[in-house]
């Protein structure tokens, strides 16, 4: 592993010309460089920031489902959902993010990285859990967290915080079933008490 990780700047200059006109966009902020692809590039860009010699990003560290939908109160313009990995280089001591938008909102698609990186593995099940976005080529994809009964998705935006079903255990059936959510949603105002010399009296 190297001492010193390279310039972010560098960095951006540097992946941003391995990956050509396979990254729409290469960008640096608060010293993070990432790059977004289109989904058709999704799996080719994984691999060659995997294995080109000035990135050898071996290990994929995190990767989690985005839903954009409500995104600065309804104004984001374009894909719905989203995938963003974080990739880790230990031989070169540098990080990057990768991020795809992924096409069709009513099934969203996009290609696994189990292939490119096991640890894909659980992280694609849970963006498929949580978010509802199909990974292609994954080779057990399941819910992880969430019922094997539960109904939806409870990241997306428009899931209701209250979900659609409950279950409990029927002493008569003596078993576990499922049932229509009973709780009724109700708006809850907090209580505000004011007091003269709250903070110390300091004003």
């Amino acid at each position: 592993m190297t001492d010193f990780a390279i310039a972010p700047e560098a960095l951006r200059a540097q992946i941003a010309e391995t990956l050509g006109d396979k990254a729409r966009s290469v960008t640096l902020a608060l010293g993070e460089v990432t790059v977004v692809v289109s989904a058709a590039d999704y799996l080719a860009t994984a691999t060659l920031l995997r294995d080109a010699p000035a990135c050898r990003f071996e290990q994929l560290v995190d990767l989690c489902g985005l839903d954009y939908s409500d995104y600065r109160e309804g104004a984001w313009d374009g894909e719905r959902f989203c995938v963003a990995c974080h990739l880790l280089s230990v031989s070169l001591n540098q990080r990057v993010r990768l991020k795809v938008f992924v096409p069709n909102e009513d099934l969203p698609v996009i290609d696994s990285l189990t292939s490119v990186w096991s640890s894909a593995a659980w992280f694609e099940r849970e963006a498929f859990d949580l978010y509802g976005i199909v990974f292609e080529g994954h080779d057990d994809l399941r819910r992880i967290l969430t019922d094997y009964g539960f109904i939806g998705h409870p990241f997306r935006k428009d899931f209701p915080v209250s979900g659609h079903v409950e279950m409990r255990y029927d002493a008569d059936q003596q078993r576990v079933v499922y049932q229509p959510v009973s709780i009724e949603p109700r708006e809850i105002t907090p209580r505000v008490i004011r007091e003269d010399k709250y903070g110390g009296g300091l004003h």
